[in-house]
Order: structure tokens, then C-alpha cells, then sequence
């Protein structure tokens, strides 16, 4: 099997990472987190340089790539660690349309998506739902022929940046039922929804949602009423491989940074790059994050098989690529030192980043469960 990028994904391979050196370096970085609005003229780049259409089909504004596209953009983010809600919007908003939108809401909003025009965030988590996709308690109420939601979703990533929110809400059934979950697109100036804004430790942006008697016409609906999870679940494998990419990209990084500090630093009169403990420790690290590149490249080529499988091989590279992440982020800021866990130093950005990717759609221990549970499924 070839495992070679194409012309075009190495292009923007070679773009984004010129981008970055250029304008998203991390002295740069760090002045546009202290700006409200500098993230507009990263989201506007990513516009031009095409990352934004890359995987949307054609007929409506895209490029008509697919994950490994995707997989390309992630990695270079995560060397980059950029903080814009590029999954949330380009992998789980244009993902849900795809699968689950009519031609009209598609004609509307993957063209809005492709042209930089639209930003979505996905409102899925609830303040007890840990990470389970069925476990949701927003109520979505018929109301003529629309719906009336009521309810609170937690940590939505980009929900500060974002101009619409991806809402699962339950239109029948009870709290943890498979069926009767329902996908609804909302504006987030609709009125009746408000947000608490706030950081999270690796300086993206997260909010709180609430949702007060918002009153939706029928064409906020995505699909079907009370049969969204399939495709819910779907576009979280998809977000999970995109995020794997991006961890092995932060991996990546720390592996880089480390080598390179460790030539520099001078203990008993010479680089501690000379000891052979620590060059043991930092082949580890290079290993590991090679090993993560090999497990998320496998679940991105499976996302077109199954369901079973593709679930499969998500679970399987984020438990993986959990423990590979918090090996690589450990020894990196071991090596450096107490300086490694400072705001001035690069590497510790890069663990709280992996940090966070870890914990987010599930962490090792809900996915090796997941993974198990999917075997047994298969074996009876």
C-alpha cells in the first residue's frame, strides 16, 4: 500500500508551514492570544490557502478531499499549536452537514464554511455526560413546525469564535436512549442562548452554553428526528483522527525541541546530549511519536470502512497515542528541566496540549473500554 502524500497534500503540507514560521511563530502566537480579534486573520488565511475547502465536496465550494487531507492540515496545527476551531468547524460542523443536511442547508453552509465565512462549534458535552455521545438531557420540543430547546452544554471548544453551534438535543426518549437524539444547527444569536467564555489550559477557547426556550424553525433540523447518533458518532471518529494527527504533530515537536536543548545544555562540561541515558530516552520519544503517526495514519484510512471498524481503529489509536502523548510530554520536560514547565519555553505548551487532546471525545481508559466492547460485540 503507497502511504505517500499526493502533490497536492504536501502543497499544503509546504504552505501552512510557511505560514506558520512566518505568522504564527510563538512569540507571535503568543501576542495574538492577548487580542479579541486576531484569530479573524488566521481563519481569513486559512480561507485563502484553501484548508478550509480542502475536504468539502466540490458542489459546494470545497476541493473534494477527504480525512488524509485533513490529516495533513492537523499535524502541521499541532507543531504549530494553533488554537482556531478548524476540527470543530471543517471535520464535526461540515461533517454533520454532509451526512445529515439537505441540499439546501448544505448550499447554505458548507459553501459559508469553504469560503471562511462560517465558524461552528459543537455543543455535545454536558456538565455529567463525561464522554458518553447518548448521554444527553437538552430537550428539544416540537413547537408548530419547528422546535424549542432548553438546556446547558460544557467545554464547547470555539463556541467564542463561532458564529453557529451543532446542538445534539433530545427529542424523545430518555436521558442515555440511543434513540431519540436529534442534530440541530442554531445561531448563537438566537435568541435565548447565552455563553460563559473562557480559556482552557492549552490557551484555546471554551464556553458554557445555555440554552433558554430558543425557539428553531424546522430547518435547524439536520436530518431526521430522533436518529442522529450514528452520525454523531461518526463525526467524532472523524474529529478523533484529525486530533490524532495533531498530537503526533505536538509529539513531533517535543521530540525536535528536546534534542535541540539537550545539545545545548552543558552539565559536568559537556551537552547532556552526550549521555547515553538520555539519548536512550529521546530515541524512546522519537519511537513513540513515530509509532502514533503509524496508529492515527491507520484509523484515517479506515474512517471509510464500517462502522465497527472504523470505531475500532479509533479507539485503538487513542488509547495508543494517550500513552504515547504522556510518555513524549514527560520525558520532554523531564530532560529540560524545571524550565521546561515555563510560560517561556515552548515544550510545556505542547504537553498541555496533548493534555487536553487526551481528554477530549474520550481518553485512554473510555477507549480502550470502547475498543473492548467493540471486540466482544465482533467475537459473539
Amino acid at each position: 500500500m503507497n502511504f505517500d502524500y499526493t502533490d497536492e497534500q504536501n502543497a499544503i503540507r509546504d504552505s501552512l508551514s510557511k505560514w506558520a514560521q512566518q505568522q504564527y511563530d510563538f512569540d507571535k502566537r503568543r501576542e495574538a492570544l492577548k487580542s479579541e480579534d486576531a484569530w479573524k486573520t488566521n481563519w481569513a488565511t486559512f480561507a485563502e490557502l484553501g484548508l478550509l475547502m480542502a475536504p468539502l465536496p466540490e458542489e459546494y465550494g470545497g476541493l473534494g478531499g477527504g480525512p488524509l487531507d485533513v490529516s495533513v492540515v492537523a499535524e502541521e496545527f499541532g507543531k504549530a499549536l494553533v488554537v482556531e476551531p478548524y476540527v470543530p468547524t471543517v471535520v464535526i460542523g461540515a461533517g454533520a452537514l454532509k451526512y445529515a443536511g439537505s441540499a439546501a442547508q448544505k448550499e447554505e453552509h458548507l459553501n459559508a464554511i469553504a469560503g471562511g465565512e462560517r465558524i461552528i462549534a459543537f455543543a455535545q458535552a454536558e456538565p455529567k455526560s463525561r464522554w458518553a455521545l447518548n448521554d444527553v438531557s437538552t430537550t428539544a420540543k416540537k413547537d408548530g413546525a419547528g422546535y424549542v430547546l432548553n438546556g446547558q452544554k460544557a467545554v464547547v471548544i470555539g463556541a467564542p469564535q463561532a458564529d453557529h453551534l451543532l446542538v445534539t438535543a433530545r427529542t424523545s426518549g430518555g436521558q442515555r436512549d440511543a434513540k431519540g437524539i436529534s442534530l440541530f444547527l442554531v445561531s448563537k444569536s438566537a435568541k435565548g442562548v447565552t455563553t460563559r467564555d473562557y480559556p482552557t489550559m492549552d490557551d484555546t477557547r471554551a464556553a458554557e452554553v445555555y440554552f433558554e426556550n430558543v425557539s428553531v424553525g424546522a430547518e435547524a433540523l439536520l436530518g431526521a428526528a430522533d436518529g442522529a447518533l450514528p452520525v454523531i458518532e461518526r463525526i467524532v471518529d472523524e474529529a478523533n483522527a484529525a486530533y490524532n494527527h495533531e498530537a503526533v504533530g505536538c509529539m513531533r515537536m517535543m521530540t525536535d525541541l528536546t534534542r535541540e536543548y539537550a545539545k545545548t545544555r552543558q552539565q559536568f562540561g559537556k551537552p547532556i546530549a552526550t549521555f547515553q541515558v538520555l539519548q536512550h530516552r529521546m530515541v524512546d520519544m522519537f519511537m513513540a511519536a513515530e509509532e502514533s503517526y503509524s496508529m492515527a495514519l491507520r484509523a484515517t484510512i479506515k474512517l471509510g470502512e464500517s462502522d465497527e471498524e472504523r470505531a475500532k481503529a479509533v479507539s485503538a489509536a487513542k488509547v495508543s497515542i494517550g500513552k504515547h502523548s504522556r510518555f513524549v510530554g514527560q520525558a520532554a520536560v523531564q530532560i529540560h528541566g524545571g524550565m521546561g514547565v515555563t510560560d517561556e519555553m515552548r515544550v510545556g505548551h505542547y504537553f498541555k496540549r496533548t493534555t487536553m487532546l487526551d481528554a477530549t471525545f474520550g481518553n485512554v481508559d473510555y477507549h480502550l473500554r470502547r475498543f473492548t466492547a467493540l471486540n466482544q460485540k465482533s467475537a459473539a
